[in-house]
């Protein structure tokens, strides 16, 4: 499948490729079983705990300059068991509960079949760009789990670059390294905030926002070019952005007979 004008596609990850949201709850439910099971955690601690968790990693402001991801992850769990639980710091406890939340969330991090089909299409027309915010460590270590590098012709961590998205520097490094003019360039992505926002800023031809609820947007939010409830349903995006270009090359074409007559 071929698209006029279309060089390459980028996208983002988490909950685009990927259901991390998923996988996480995944986590946590054997986290919250280990605290119950294993140290007599009542399951209202044991969820105040995974919660207090959550929430700190909502708000989560990582420096690798200064700490590493694994151990400002272990502080989070140390804190919120000191929170919910009292008594001293139990540093033993909370890096058993990171390792064991860490290790099952990369283990339900799974590339769906029919995704890998879509994306070895496409790849036969278009070059493909995995472009993905955060930590360096976190994120290749999402990328290794679910086995998605074959797909791609480049893959580019926001924790590696000088910015990240919505940042037009880190879109527009994305196209020198595919060799690709921005207008060239489509973004598939959950966020509007950093995918779809980014994408408008880079300049690129199309924003494709992934949204699974289907829900409204908040008013102040920003518009992306297309929406889609699954990420299966970009080729007939693509195929409408062709027949878009289509259009307007045959306008064009008509507009430059009319004007040599």
């Amino acid at each position: 499948m071929g698209v006029h004008g279309v060089k390459a596609i980028f996208f983002d990850l988490d909950n685009t490729l990927v259901d991390t949201a998923a996988a996480g709850r995944r986590a946590i439910e054997e986290v919250v079983k280990a605290l119950r099971s294993k140290h007599h955690c009542g399951e209202g601690d044991a969820r105040g705990i995974c919660d207090k968790v959550q929430a700190k990693l909502l708000k989560e402001c990582h420096d690798p300059a200064k700490t590493c991801i694994t151990e400002l992850r272990i502080s989070h769990w140390e804190e919120a068991i000191q929170e919910t639980i009292g008594g001293e710091a139990n540093r033993s406890l909370a890096a058993e509960c990171y390792f064991l939340w860490k290790a099952t969330r990369l283990r339900h991090l799974t590339l769906a079949e029919d995704t890998r089909g879509m994306l070895t299409e496409l790849r036969k027309a278009v070059r493909l760009l995995l472009l993905t915010n955060g930590d360096r460590q976190t994120q290749r270590e999402k990328i290794e789990a679910c086995a998605c590098q074959p797909y791609f012709d480049a893959i580019v961590v926001g924790g590696e670059q000088k910015e990240e998205k919505p940042a037009p520097s880190i879109f527009h490094y994305c196209c020198d390294l595919l060799g690709v003019q921005p207008a060239e360039c489509v973004m598939v992505g959950d966020s509007l905030d950093t995918d779809i926002q980014g994408g408008l800023n880079a300049g690129l031809r199309a924003t494709v926002w992934l949204n699974k609820s289907m829900a409204a947007p908040a008013d102040a939010s920003p518009v992306p070019h297309y929406v889609i409830s699954s990420v299966l349903d970009l080729p007939a995006v693509l195929q409408k952005i062709e027949h878009k270009v289509n259009a307007k090359l045959g306008t064009d074409r008509a507009a430059g007979g009319t004007e040599a007559r």
